[in-house]
């Protein structure tokens, strides 16, 4: 059987460390990415001792060139990618109407709709030519329910979630699928210190999900089996959204 290799943007940290991590035990070559080298090798490290097979990219996937030198070296280092999970993000300020200027919106546009596009279309053609691909696109429960400052954030994943559904169309003849993950609140690293009870108590599942939650949706539609599942868009909050 082919072994497939994935890209997960964004995965020196948080979620995307996990989905790497159960990606690596699904049987897929792992191409980690972030900007930062050492939590990138440490985690390599890890797949590695877990008998996985992985390994690390920095660059930034923002970057036009940066995203062309990552597509050739992943495919001279592990093989062309089949699975593309797209998970990169920045820094996410907030800011009121007055305080939103350009440079905010377009900040988040960088991440969630530009570095999509730039990916797409390096990994998009290789894809179509061996009549198989995955994308797996984590936009946000944001996009749906967004709280006062988070416009720019909620404009951006609103349009990724749109770009999402226009791949779905055009690529589906080619065998491949694209789909999009959106989770709630998911406590990770950079939330060290924050209070969950406010939040907690509008989740009728009566607890925080975890990154395992959002790495198993992932998963399947990363894989063989889900070649009929495309255009959707899977809400991952033990059930929030089910509040008026």
């Amino acid at each position: 059987m082919t072994t497939r290799v994935a890209l997960i943007t964004g995965s020196s940290r948080g979620l995307g460390r996990v989905i790497a991590r159960r990606l690596a035990r699904d049987g897929m070559a792992v191409a980690v990415n972030g900007r930062q080298e050492k939590p990138l090798a440490e985690l390599v490290d890890e797949i590695r001792a877990e008998g996985g097979t992985a390994a690390a990219f920095p660059a930034d996937v923002t970057d036009e060139q940066d995203v062309a030198r990552l597509a050739d070296t992943i495919a001279a280092r592990l093989g062309p990618v089949d699975v593309l999970v797209l998970n990169a993000t920045g820094p996410q300020p907030e800011g009121l109407i007055g305080d939103a200027d350009r440079a905010a919106f377009e900040a988040q546009l960088a991440f969630f709709v530009h570095s999509p596009v730039l990916l797409g279309r390096a990994l998009t053609p290789g894809m179509i030519a061996r009549g198989f691909g995955r994308i797996v696109h984590l936009d946000s429960e944001v996009a749906d329910r967004p709280q006062p400052g988070w416009s720019a954030y909620a404009t951006a994943k609103n349009a990724q979630i749109g770009l999402a559904r226009a791949w779905a169309r055009e690529l589906a003849p080619h065998g491949i699928t694209v789909n999009s993950v959106a989770p709630a609140w998911i406590p990770v690293e950079r939330h060290a210190g924050s209070t969950v009870d406010g939040y907690l108590a509008t989740v009728p599942a009566g607890r925080m999900g975890t990154p395992e939650d959002i790495a198993h949706v992932v998963s399947f539609l990363a894989s063989e089996g889900a070649g009929f599942v495309t255009g959707q868009r899977i809400v991952v909050d033990g059930g929030r959204s089910l509040h008026a």
